[in-house]
């Protein structure tokens, strides 16, 4: 039983998350229908409806006739009233759902959490929610509650225990449930005022690649945008970090990559270019060699970074999708003569505990 739970969880997993990835345009219709069945949910009329090319647009730009008061800056959109009346709402039908799934006593509840409910938190954050962080700033933080009662992965938790588990939900739960669902399914972000919605079209252009755990993503573009939208704004990412646009786009200025003061964006520069070319274009001074010992017949070599830095380059203990071992350099201080000891450093061991290592990954 358990093992078809597993699949069946997995099954919605996906079709959420096809959901999510989806470049198609909005359903007008749908988004606008299920948007105002929620606003009439918390007794509010239904309101005028703006529809923009990308979350920047909305966070940047007033729908006409709106005269925001202090209650519903853009900086504060999680204290806007009918923001903190539907996110009331979602915990109020959240709360009568979970005592629904305690009342089963059965372990589903574990088996859907962790295949759908944290796997797709896992993309949210790595995937749909960054081009809203990027849009808000500092400011995120104070919209956070909005978004994530808009994500998909708390409604596709609960339709995975409804339809995988066979938790039983009050016809009224799945009512209310279906517009969060339905909202999702139409459209991407919207934002909800007192007399009018602004509702974001979907990137017309998502990349993304498989996550370390396998059953999430995250954005990963190597020759363009990983977001892009009908208006020209775009973010660049390189396998889950998001970058500059030079990063992707024109990497090999190696005095560009010395400049960059973010170590993250440095280093996804230089793997852009690849290490070895990066090390020749910097004309950086071999310190020593040595054979990997926890990486059988693989070497480390160590270079002059800058100042009281090096850099020891590796191989990746174990093999990529594409078949390969990635080269990859770790910043070392710059008193390590020996590679050995430099990459036992990086583990938090000595040289000599490294070299006992039966084989790093």
């Amino acid at each position: 039983m358990s093992a078809l739970v597993q699949r069946e969880a997995a099954t919605i997993r996906e079709e959420w998350l096809g959901h999510a990835l989806s470049t198609r345009p909005a359903d007008r219709p749908a988004a606008e229908a299920a948007i105002t069945r929620l606003y009439r949910l918390v007794g509010l009329a239904p309101p005028r409806f703006h529809w923009v090319s990308s979350p920047l647009v909305a966070l940047e730009t007033m729908p006409a006739g709106v005269r925001a008061g202090a209650s519903e800056r853009v900086d504060r959109v999680g204290e806007w009233p009918v923001v903190r009346a539907l996110v009331a709402e979602r915990t109020r039908l959240c709360l009568e759902l979970e005592t629904r799934v305690g009342a089963t006593r059965h372990g589903f509840g574990n088996i859907v959490q962790h295949l759908v409910g944290i796997a797709l938190t896992r993309s949210e954050r790595a995937v749909f929610q960054v081009p809203l962080r990027l849009a808000h700033g500092a400011d995120y933080r104070h919209a956070s509650p909005w978004y994530d009662a808009l994500s998909p992965s708390w409604i596709a938790r609960y339709d995975a225990l409804r339809r995988a588990a066979g938790v039983p939900f009050a016809q009224d739960e799945v009512r209310r449930l279906g517009l969060w669902a339905d909202a999702a399914r139409a459209c991407g972000w919207w934002w909800p005022r007192q007399d009018v919605c602004v509702v974001a079209e979907r990137p017309v252009e998502l990349r993304t690649e498989a996550a370390d755990d396998d059953v999430g993503v995250r954005l990963h573009c190597p020759d363009g945008p990983a977001v892009r939208y009908a208006d020209g704004w775009d973010v660049h990412a390189w396998h889950g970090t998001r970058v500059p646009a030079w990063v992707i786009t024109g990497p090999d200025d190696v005095s560009r990559i010395e400049r960059e003061t973010n170590v993250e964006v440095r280093r996804c520069a230089i793997e852009r270019i690849g290490w070895a070319t990066y090390i020749d274009r910097a004309g950086l001074r071999l310190v020593s060699t040595a054979r990997d010992p926890g990486n059988p017949g693989s070497e480390l070599r160590l270079y002059d970074l800058r100042g009281q830095t090096r850099v020891l380059l590796a191989v990746n203990g174990s093999v990529e999708r594409d078949g390969r071992r990635r080269r990859y350099g770790l910043t070392v201080p710059g008193y390590f003569d020996d590679p050995v000891a430099a990459a036992g450093w990086t583990y938090g061991l000595t040289g000599e505990e490294y070299s006992r290592l039966a084989r790093r990954t």
